[in-house]
């Protein structure tokens, strides 16, 4: 059904693709979404990358599925926005009002089991660990959010990449050490703020 969509697309039709869109555009959403971490990106990133998909569909050949070859594309895209928006990015609170995309003001509450005590360490753990994320550099970045948020195998990230099985698992060897020592360094320099 997916690779009758795909031909009809290539063809111009206009619906198969908006059918592919609609299959489609939550995975695309979500990865940009984990890449900038706020709606505006992600949103923009999601409609860059179907403007891509659809200028270049006539070169997808069937050699990899059509989600691995999109994710590709998306992550890319991902990758060329954030080099582009990197001054402008800012970390978002998880307990904060914001704006979406319609004007209205919605607020992320942490979770009402914790204690005051815990929802505080919980939120700073958060903001911590995307903090240490977004100062990644940009292929250890995409890489712990393909393996450890995303939950691909390393066979769907090597498609995604396009590179070797033992390049991605090194490139994941690295990316948790460095994490794990921004983490470090960043919860000693906190620390410190409090004696």
């Amino acid at each position: 059904m997916e690779k009758i969509m795909i031909k009809k697309a290539i063809k111009g039709d206009r619906d198969a693709f908006e059918k592919l869109i609609i299959k489609y555009e939550k995975r695309v959403y979500n990865i940009a979404y984990q890449m900038f971490g706020n709606e505006h990106d992600a949103m923009d990133v999601a409609q860059e990358v179907f403007i891509k998909v659809y200028q270049s569909l006539h070169k997808f050949n069937n050699n990899s599925a059509f989600s691995t070859w999109l994710h590709r594309i998306t992550v890319n895209t991902c990758i060329d926005a954030h080099r582009k928006r990197k001054k402008d990015q800012q970390v978002e609170s998880m307990d904060e009002t914001k704006e979406n995309d319609n004007g209205v003001l919605t607020k992320q509450y942490v979770d009402k089991g914790l204690t005051p005590e815990e929802a505080v360490i919980k939120k700073e753990n958060i903001t911590l660990v995307r903090e240490a994320i977004d100062a990644l550099k940009e292929d250890h970045k995409v890489i712990i959010i393909l393996r450890d948020i995303k939950g691909y195998a390393y066979d769907e990230i090597a498609d995604i990449l396009d590179v070797s099985i033992g390049t991605v698992k090194s490139r994941i060897a690295r990316a948790r050490s460095q994490l794990k020592n921004t983490i470090l360094q960043k919860r000693e320099q906190n620390s410190g703020d409090y004696v």
